[in-house]
């Protein structure tokens, strides 16, 4: 199989990396400075799943071009969600008629703009669970073990490839699995996603500081109460099983996780997933005449985080 991988930073070195392994021909899309730098030292990965390093294939935007036939059978997209427009943009011109993407971004707002784009039988559905992060000499690091990636269908024509792809991705190390019902799964992951950072964000502390608060605990449940709303309202409920799972982790008392969009924060990162996490979520409950207070509050602080940190790159 064929692969176009958009970036060579955290999630995209790391799959691509794992790709690379489970036998795929992958090809990274970056950028100039970046394909310097991986013609130089190649890529890096370092993980408790097994290092990788390894001279890569790169190609700059513009040089790809899909013609009449695919030169791609699938590109893996895994950008944050406010960079969505410049990738699509970056890769359409590898998208043939037989190509299919598979995004790795969080929310829903990135797979109507997708749809949109290519058209929904055209877009596969990911769901990938896992701390990735880039190191400043380019080495893609990989925290603890847990590396979870589930893939499926969202139109009947794209179930062989997407069975293809998992077989092929399984022969790599990590949790791999294919679902029938993908779009539960990013529902089930957004509503984890999406409760941890309106806590984490707002409180800007881990799981484990904010259960040791007065109120941590009962804020929390309303956190995770609002997000299940949301998809009760949308069509996907959260199953049972998954909602205890959600609550375990987000109430762990001893976790020191925190939402990515926290530890952006804590970085001074000049962006945020703000909108595709929080603000889209609130946007869909509205269009159903439901409120959610908690969210609201903390997208609040979102954008204040946000519009400070515009103000002061505008100043220099």
């Amino acid at each position: 199989m064929k692969i176009l991988v958009l970036g060579a930073g955290a999630m995209g070195g790391y799959y691509g990396a794992r790709l690379i392994e489970a036998g795929a021909d992958v090809t990274f899309l970056v950028r100039p400075g970046r394909a310097q730098t991986l013609e130089r030292l190649g890529l890096a990965v370092r993980s408790e799943l097994g290092d990788f390093h390894r001279p890569v294939r790169t190609v700059l935007a513009g040089e790809v071009d899909a013609q009449d036939e695919p030169q791609y059978d699938l590109v893996l997209l895994a950008c944050k969600a406010y960079d969505l427009d410049d990738a699509i943009a970056a890769i359409s011109p590898a998208v043939g008629r037989g190509t299919v993407v598979l995004p790795l971004l969080n929310g829903l707002a990135a797979y109507d703009r997708l749809d949109h784009r290519f058209g929904r039988e055209r877009v596969l559905g990911g769901v990938s669970y896992i701390a990735t992060t880039l190191a400043a000499d380019g080495t893609v690091l990989h925290a603890g073990r847990m590396d979870r990636l589930v893939v499926g269908p969202r139109a009947a024509q794209t179930s062989a490839l997407a069975a293809e792809f998992h077989a092929l991705v399984s022969r790599a190390a990590g949790t791999r699995e294919v679902s029938g019902a993908i779009e539960q799964e990013l529902w089930n992951k957004w509503a984890m996603i999406a409760a941890g950072a309106v806590m984490t964000c707002l409180m800007r502390g881990t799981v484990a500081d904010i259960m040791k608060t007065q109120d941590g605990r009962r804020l929390m449940l309303d956190a995770m109460a609002e997000c299940r709303t949301v998809a009760q309202l949308c069509g996907h409920a959260i199953p049972e099983p998954v909602a205890d799972a959600i609550q375990a982790r987000l109430m762990d008392s001893s976790s020191t996780w925190a939402a990515s969009m926290m530890r952006d924060i804590a970085q001074g990162a000049p962006r945020i997933e703000a909108d595709a996490i929080v603000g889209d979520l609130i946007a869909r409950a509205a269009e159903r005449g439901r409120d959610l207070p908690l969210s609201r509050t903390a997208y609040c602080h979102l954008q204040v985080y946000e519009h400070q940190r515009a103000a002061q790159q505008a100043a220099g």
